[in-house]
């Protein structure tokens, strides 16, 4: 009897996932769970065991991943109307990953590793230039970044405080004038930083 019932589930499984007009939702959180989940999970184990073998198969893996990924959001408008896409993308995503194919190596073999190999300095360039002006960014907005962080940081602490369900916590009165003394300065500091 629980053999019949396993053969049931699985064959709904798949029909429902197979099926040509099949909920987009089922597809996509199969896309999600082959394409990410899946191998994330393989990805701990082979870190963990110190499995070099494991170690390449899943970074050649992610880099397929990663460039498929990239190439879907900028297609994404025109995806959308290819018909059966989650199909498609399912079906590839598991070629990627099958030990048979070993779909993920024959496209970073075949086509990515030329195409960097051939652009490797050009990249270079660009993403360290990308780098040099996210740093100053982020030096010229120092103050604001850790302004927001506070701010961010309290409310996960008071999110996780109302979700255990704790009363509110009692805060000494002197710490509490501290703390609004020391974000009214911060607060003083971003706005005469805004006026420059």
């Amino acid at each position: 009897m629980a053999l019949m019932a396993s053969n049931l589930t699985s064959e709904v499984g798949l029909r429902l996932l197979l099926c040509p007009l099949g909920s987009n939702v089922v597809l996509r959180t199969a896309c999600c769970s082959v394409g990410i989940a899946v191998p994330v999970y393989s990805t701990f184990k082979a870190i963990e065991n110190k499995d070099n073998d494991e170690q390449q198969k899943w970074l050649l893996y992610w880099a397929a991943y990663g460039s498929f990924s990239l190439v879907e959001v900028f297609s994404d408008k025109l995806v959308s109307w290819v018909p059966m896409y989650y199909h498609l993308k399912f079906a590839f995503l598991v070629w990627l990953q099958l030990p048979t194919c070993n779909g993920a190596k024959q496209l970073y073999m075949n086509h990515l590793r030329p195409f960097f190999l051939r652009h490797q300095a050009r990249i270079d360039q660009v993403l360290g230039r990308a780098y040099g002006e996210m740093v100053k960014l982020f030096c010229a907005h120092k103050a604001e970044f850790q302004y927001f962080r506070t701010i961010f940081l309290k409310i996960i602490g008071s999110a996780d405080h109302f979700l255990k369900g704790g009363p509110e916590p009692h805060r000494p009165q002197q710490n509490a004038t501290e703390d609004v003394q020391s974000e009214t300065t911060t607060v003083s500091a971003i706005e005469s930083d805004h006026e420059d």
